[in-house]
This record gives C-alpha cells, structure tokens and sequence, in this order.
C-alpha cells in the first residue's frame, strides 16, 4: 500500500532540488538542499526491517554536516571582504565544492555512501543514485573554478569505484561503487562542455532505471541470489547482461556514448593523462560487471526442472528494448540530419 505522505514527501524533495538548482544567491541554494534533505529521510523508511533506520540515520547525519560546512563557506565570503586577505576566496570555493561533493558520494568524501545504500530498499537507491545527485552536480558546475582540485577527486573518484567494487558480493554495494566512478566520468564531463553532463547524467539515468527495476521486480540483493533468479527467465537474463554491459561502457551498447564523447573532448582539451586514467578505471569495472554476467551466463547456469511463473513485465520490456537500442536509434537520426 503505497502511503499518501510517501507522495507528499517525494513532492517536496523534487521542489527542494529545483529550487536549488534555480537559485540566484547561496542562501537559497542552501534552504533547497535543505528541504530535499529534510523531505527524502520519510521516504527512506521501512516497516519490514529496522536497517533503514540505521541507513537513514547515517545519510542524515552526513548531509546535515555537509550543509553546515556549506552554510560556514558562504558566510565567510560574504565577509571575507572586511575581515579575511583577498587570496581566501581559492580556499573558500575548495570547502564549498568539499561539501558539495560530500553531499554528492564522491571520492576521498565517499565512505558513507555504499553503507547506506546497503541498509536501504532498491527504489530508494534508485533516487540515490540518479535524483540525489542532481543539485550537488549543478551546483559544483555552478562554481567551476578550481581544475587542479577537480581533477585530483575526479582521478581518485575513478580509482576507488573501480578498486573497491571488485571483492563486493552485494549488489547495492556494488551499484554504489560503479556510481562513484560514474561520478567522475560525469564530473570530468563538466570541465569543457556542459551539455555532454546533461547528456551522461540522463543516459547513466535510464541505465541504472532499468537495472534496478530487474533487481527490484525479482527482490534479489545479493549475488547468489542473482544466479538463481536469473536462472528461471531467460530473457530477463539477456537484459540484465546487457544493461550491465551498456553501464560499463562496452561499445555497441548506449552506455558507450556519452564515455567517448567525455573522451574526445577531454583528448581536444589535451588532458591525455586524465583520459587515459579514466579509461583505466572503467575496464576495471567493466572487469566485475563482466566477471559477473560471466558467471550467471556460464558457471552458474543451470536449467531448472521446477517451472518458475514468468514475469512478463511490459514495462521492464519497454524500457530495456528502448534503452539497448538507443546508440543504434541516436546514431541513425544523426545519419539522417
């Protein structure tokens, strides 16, 4: 039974985020962060298991410490004028977008984001990964200032998703690890060109939509339950390979788009070393998404005698035929024009 507050809330938290993003001073960017804040931590709970609460706890906490150094950052630049040196506004635009990125998950600021995705249902992880990140983002582009700093989280953001994601057994743990590493992607798609972010954030989007809905519509968390699901539906098992192929970049699929678009124009703006970083860490990834699809297509394939109800879902086949056939679709129309 779906709550009437649960719309109430969810209402709220769109309206904080859009006010936030279309703010005119730092102020009010601060009060719509806070009402997406205060509006998300209702929908995080959960009647069946007490580890929402433990997770909500834990994002609560975070965010409202990333608000505060926020809320410090602007207030000492508004008075930096009358009371601190002229070369303060390099430190103070670095404890902005410091928090900023807290707020986002991004690496070295990352340690409570897989944590609580852990403790948290798939449909709210999905508004974790893709809606959450959305002000943070606009508001670090907002601020473009410092390349050095940026390029220092966008290589350490690309490494740790990669690294830490490879001895995971649980699947929210290791969407929140590709999501660190998609963050870099996305971030160092802002530094030149501010339409491929859009493009990468809404492709990146539509991606881990169709993913989560596969974990959510078979209730599995965990790898070993993935096998076993995967082995009653065929079909939903192509998909799921993939989609997870299309997330890690492979190239006939959508997901490869927006990664050799942030390619080329990081190789135009002669940032070789950080490409080249970038493509690194995505094969590392790539690794363990194909380690896994590997595994559920080869090792762990079993045809089951008991007959399993079939889940025809024609939502989920919408959406994953519309999204795997996109690069075909996007290049076609481009062909034409």
């Amino acid at each position: 039974m779906f709550k009437l507050y649960k719309i109430l809330f969810f209402n709220s938290m769109l309206l904080g985020t859009l006010i936030s993003i279309s703010a005119y001073s730092w102020f009010n960017m601060w009060i719509g962060l806070e009402i997406n804040l205060l509006s998300i931590l209702p929908l995080l709970k959960s009647n069946k298991n007490t580890y929402p609460a433990e997770a909500s706890l834990k994002y609560f906490i975070t965010q409202a410490l990333a608000s505060t150094i926020i809320l410090f950052a602007v207030i000492l630049s508004l008075i930096s004028s009358e009371y601190i040196p002229n070369n303060s506004d390099y430190w103070l635009m670095m404890i902005l977008n410091s928090a900023l990125l807290t707020k986002l998950g991004a690496a070295p600021f990352h340690t409570w984001f897989p944590e609580v995705m852990e403790g948290l249902n798939w449909m709210n992880n999905l508004i974790l990964l893709t809606w959450q990140k959305l002000a943070p983002m606009i508001l670090i582009m907002y601020n473009l200032k410092m390349m050095w700093f940026l390029m220092f989280i966008i290589i350490t953001s690309s490494l740790i998703g990669g690294i830490l994601g490879l001895n995971q057994t649980s699947l929210r743990k290791i969407m929140a690890y590709s999501s660190i590493n998609h963050i870099s992607w996305m971030l160092a798609s802002m530094m030149n060109f501010k339409l491929i972010w859009f493009s990468y954030f809404i492709i990146y989007s539509m991606i881990s939509l169709n993913i989560i809905f596969i974990f959510y519509k078979m209730n599995i968390f965990t790898l070993n339950q993935l096998f076993y699901s995967l082995n009653s539906n065929k079909l939903v098992k192509l998909f799921f390979i993939m989609n997870f192929l299309s997330l890690g970049g492979l190239p006939p699929f959508l997901g490869f788009l927006p990664k050799w678009i942030v390619i080329n124009n990081l190789i135009l703006s002669q940032m070789y070393v950080l490409s080249l970083i970038l493509i690194i860490s995505t094969l590392i990834t790539l690794y363990f998404y194909i380690r896994l699809t590997f595994s559920s297509l080869t090792i762990m394939m079993t045809e089951n005698l008991v007959k399993f109800s079939k889940m025809s879902n024609f939502l989920m086949l919408f959406l994953n035929s519309l999204t795997l056939l996109s690069l075909f679709l996007c290049t076609s129309i481009f062909n034409i024009l």
